[in-house]
């Protein structure tokens, strides 16, 4: 059989900038799952053709006219293109399986567009999809034991992270995961219910050595938001391998597992950009390290404490913040937000909107409040877009705030700090393209706020009084969706957001 393997990253691009941006970087951020895949077509004597779209070129011409069967991959905000796609290759008789974060969260949903949607996935559930006797929203009977190597990933990794399937870029990402679930139950998260489970580590060294031998220069990115919850066993395969054949790496963690004595390991195993989750200040303290009966105060005195270890070192950090939870209430998650920033100019900090994602406790919940946007496309679960009603803050007051965080993260106040503590000319020039791109994000947020005081359907709709789709999100689906805008018809376009469960394959 002619297998096509494709992970959908992006929205097409508008502009130039759009397209070097994401050629340079978005290109690089390919996942672990559909490499694996084409792993395993290919291992049962397929032909595989494996590709990423980042945004740019129709990615549907790269694959052969008589493909009998196409998986894609992922994520909510980039789903209507898969939708899209999704209808071409089926008129052509192609069979059509989704997969990746939204299938899970939306399988009623992706069920209108492919002939099958996945939960859990193994190579035994693929070698069954191949055979062509599944339909519907199907799951593995067992959890995922481990991932091909980087070694047997190699033609997938050349055509995502390498010019032409050749050359290196000025920074080539090889992405890896050590382990699967999470140890943490928070309600906005679609592994919430997902036990943590550490991968095999023989496989981690292997890779490790590989690497070491075939790719240096490049940089190892672990995908998962959990790196090192078991930092003792992780840590012996990194530090195994000689201090001056370690590749750069990078990873995502929570605060609850560092320690001095970590942060210093860490940092001589050749960490080089580092993603902290500090969630909210008001909730979620089994992440913090810190008890259930901890103050807003205590959690942000310990964040600031851990993070100012940090200082100094040659590390691109930053911290991830979520406002508009319902934990947050009055001005103090603001003027907490706002102190971190100032306090830790050395980490840049993003604020995120949350969004709710099928099959989580928080997407239950506000569904049994009537607290959704339903109307709403999936284009915009993301930030800087609010898609539901807050439980503390009307979409103005969020907006006001939103814009009052945002515009001291793009001041030159924030970047002369950052200027001064920046190891290298490296950070800097980092510090000054995220300064750029944060002042696009207050300008959107200043826009947001004019829009809700003078468009009384847009504050209908943000404020559940309206169903009906504001001219605002009309016009941006149009522009953001670009070719494959026309289609999808209006009634595509609206999420059918129930839920069901998979069957066992």
């Amino acid at each position: 059989m002619k297998v096509g393997i494709l992970e959908v990253m992006n929205l097409p691009i508008q502009s130039w900038m759009d397209r070097i941006y994401h050629t340079t970087t978005t290109k690089q951020m390919s996942s672990v799952m559909p490499q694996s895949i084409a792993v395993w077509c290919r291992q049962l004597g397929h032909q595989t053709y494996y590709k990423t779209y980042y945004g740019v070129g129709k990615v549907e011409r790269a694959f052969p006219d008589d493909l009998d069967i196409l998986f894609i991959s992922s994520s909510t905000i980039n789903s209507p293109v898969c939708y899209a796609l999704a209808k071409q290759f089926r008129q052509a008789g192609v069979r059509t399986v989704f997969g990746g974060p939204h299938a899970r969260a939306f399988p009623v949903d992706c069920l209108r567009f492919f002939d099958v949607v996945v939960d859990n996935c193994d190579e035994a559930l693929i070698a069954e999809i191949l055979k062509g006797e599944v339909r519907g929203y199907i799951s593995s009977k067992e959890p995922l034991k481990d991932i091909p190597t980087i070694e047997q990933r190699m033609p997938e990794i050349l055509a995502s992270a390498h010019f032409l399937n050749r050359w290196k870029s000025f920074i080539t990402v090889i992405p890896t995961i050590s382990s699967m679930g999470c140890p943490y139950t928070c309600d906005f998260c679609t592994d919430w219910d997902r036990p943590y489970r550490l991968l095999p580590l023989e496989r981690l060294k292997t890779d490790l050595d590989f690497l070491s031998n075939n790719l240096k220069g490049s940089v190892l990115a672990f995908w998962e938001p959990n790196f090192a919850v078991k930092f003792e066993r992780v840590f012996e395969v990194l530090e195994s391998i000689p201090k001056q054949d370690r590749v750069p790496y990078m990873m995502e963690c929570s605060q609850s597992i560092l320690t001095p004595e970590r942060i210093e390991r860490m940092d001589e195993s050749n960490c080089r950009f580092f993603l902290i989750g500090v969630e909210s200040w008001g909730g979620y303290f089994s992440k913090s390290g810190l008890g259930k009966t901890s103050s807003a105060m205590e959690r942000f005195n310990h964040t600031i404490e851990i993070f100012k270890q940090f200082e100094g070192k040659d590390l691109v950090m930053q911290a991830s913040l979520i406002f508009g939870l319902d934990s947050d209430e009055g001005e103090q998650p603001v003027t907490l937000a706002k102190e971190f920033i100032r306090q830790i100019p050395h980490a840049w900090p993003t604020v995120n909107i949350p969004s709710p994602y099928g099959g989580t406790p928080l997407f239950d919940e506000l569904q049994r409040e009537g607290r959704l946007l339903n109307g709403l496309p999936f284009n915009f679960y993301q930030t800087p877009y609010l898609s539901m009603l807050l439980k503390h803050y009307s979409p103005l007051e969020f907006y006001t705030k939103m814009h009052e965080i945002s515009t001291l993260i793009s001041s030159d106040e924030m970047l002369k700090l950052r200027m001064a503590q920046a190891p290298n000319w490296k950070h800097k020039y980092i510090y000054k393209l995220r300064t750029v791109g944060e002042k696009v994000f207050k300008g959107f947020y200043q826009e947001m706020v004019e829009r809700l005081r003078s468009d009384t359907a847009f504050n209908a709709f943000h404020e559940g009084r309206s169903e009906s789709l504001p001219t605002f999100y009309q016009q941006a689906f149009e522009e953001k969706m670009g070719r494959f805008a026309p289609m999808l018809s209006e009634d595509e376009r609206r999420p059918n957001l129930e839920q069901m469960k998979p069957t066992i394959v």
